[in-house]
Formats: structure tokens, sequence, C-alpha cells
């Protein structure tokens, strides 16, 4: 077995990890709004949109998910469509194994410091840490759609200073992860500047992903700090939308889809930090 190996064994035991915590939390009836979002969500996530940062806004959107418990259902719903996402891109993108598992180690560290914090903070806290991840995320949205993005090198594989540098950018991410903000936009970003190829974002960003969010995910179902059935609801719709999306689907031309998510989010950061000033 080779480190991929051990990588779709680790995603193995990730998965169960997800069900048995979710099972311990409660299961409840899903609403069908919820799935609808979560399929919409993870789709576009899939093709590499991401989904935070448009389920964050969809839930202030629709008043669904108090602001105090929206980096745990983020988290708690989103793992699944994750989880499949990381098998599939591990397994067709010839990342090399060594950077690929000491990223995914880094992010699950960042992670597992930031829940912690996070699960603590008061709604107020949460509204402005959000709102400023909300307009991290429209500022990169930005700069892909003008295709300011770095275009990145060849290489599928890091080493010496710059691995080091990827390790400690993917330890922050998967910190920032649990404010909401997602890892795969800056983690394409993170990559290409160090000359990777872009494709070797997929399996790092999803695999990181795949591996922090069940971590997280047992310390926000422990502390309640989620909301239960928009979890579940968003796990149910994200699971076959990732699936149709990188297996059927594969690409898609979403330029207009980019430019409305970067309006939307853009409100959605602003009306949350003007609400937290007047809190």
């Amino acid at each position: 077995m080779d480190a991929k190996d051990y990588l779709f064994v680790g995603l193995g035991l990730a998965l169960i990890l997800y069900v048995v915590t979710v099972i311990r939390g409660g299961l409840v009836v899903p609403q069908p709004l919820s799935i609808a979002i979560g399929f919409f969500t993870a789709f576009f996530d899939t093709l590499g949109i991401g989904s935070f940062a448009t389920t964050t806004t969809t839930f202030r959107f629709l008043n669904l998910v108090p602001v105090k418990l929206i980096p745990g259902t983020l988290n708690v719903g989103h793992t699944l469509p994750t989880i499949a996402q990381a098998f599939i891109y591990t397994k067709i993108v010839p990342v090399d194994s060594t950077t690929l598992v000491l990223m995914i180690a880094a992010a699950v560290a960042g992670s597992w410091l930031g829940v912690g914090v996070v699960v603590r903070w008061p709604k107020r806290k949460i509204q402005i840490g959000m709102g400023l991840a909300l307009l991290g995320a429209a500022t990169i949205f930005l700069l892909q759609a003008l295709n300011k993005i770095p275009g990145g090198g060849d290489a599928f594989a890091l080493t010496g200073v710059r691995l080091a540098v990827a390790l400690a950018g993917n330890f922050a991410l998967g910190v920032l992860m649990m404010l909401g903000i997602g890892l795969y936009g800056p983690c394409m970003i993170l990559v290409s500047l160090l000359g990777m190829n872009p494709t070797a974002a997929f399996p790092i960003m999803m695999g990181s992903c795949a591996f922090l969010m069940p971590v997280s995910v047992v310390r926000f179902v422990r502390t309640h700090t989620y909301d239960v059935k928009t979890s579940i609801s968003l796990a149910i719709g994200g699971l076959p939308a990732a699936l149709i999306a990188a297996l059927i689907v594969k690409s898609l031309p979403i330029y207009w889809v980019r430019w409305l998510v970067i309006v939307v989010v853009t409100y959605t950061s602003i009306h949350m930090l003007a609400t937290a000033r007047d809190a």
C-alpha cells in the first residue's frame, strides 16, 4: 500500500466518525428547502465555486439558521459531499503523496485549534468574523472572475521552503474554515503561487476538508453549536450533487454564476458586519 491507499482508508474512517457523531447528535426529519440548498451548493462546490460562502448567504437571506450556529451547521452539513469529492479527486489527480498527506495534516491541526475557539465565541464576534470571512471570499471570487489568480506551474509536488510555506498556509486555512470561510479558493491560490499545477489543488483542498471537517464536527456536535435539521438536510442534498458534478458533469461554464455569487456574498458580508456593529 502506498500513501494514497492509506489516505483512502483514512477517508473511510473519517466517514465512519462523521456518521457516528451525527447519529449521536440526533436524527430528525429533513427539510425539503435545505435539501435543495445542499444540492445546489454542493454541485457548484464540486465544480470549484465553493459551498461555505454561498450557503451562508442563503442562510442569511432566508433567515434559516441563527448566526451563532452557522459555522457548525456549515461543517456538519457539508462534510458528507466533501468526503465523496475527496475520494474521487484523490483517485484521479496524480499529486505527490507526501505533499498531499502533509498539507492535509496541517489543515486538520488548524481546524482543531480553530473550532476550540469558535465554539466559545459570542454571537457578535462570530458575526464580525464571518462578515470579514465572506468579504475575503468575495475578493477571491472577484480575482478569479477577472483572471487575476496566478496561473501556477506544472509541479505536482513541493519540497523544502515551498513545502513549509504550503503547510503554514494550509494550517491557517484550517483555522479559518471554523469561521465559515471556505478553504477551496484560498488553497488553489496558495498552491498556484508556489508553482503547482492548479489541478493539484483539487485533491489537496478536498482531502484537507474531508479530514478536518469530521474532526470539527465532533466538537460542534458535542457543544450543540449547530442546527441539526438543516445540517442533515444539507448532507442529504449535497451527496448526490457532488457525485453528479464530479462523475457526470465534470465541468460547466459558470462565468455568470461566479459574478452572481460575488454580488450576493459581498452584500451579505456588508450586512453581517453592519448588524454586528449595531448589536
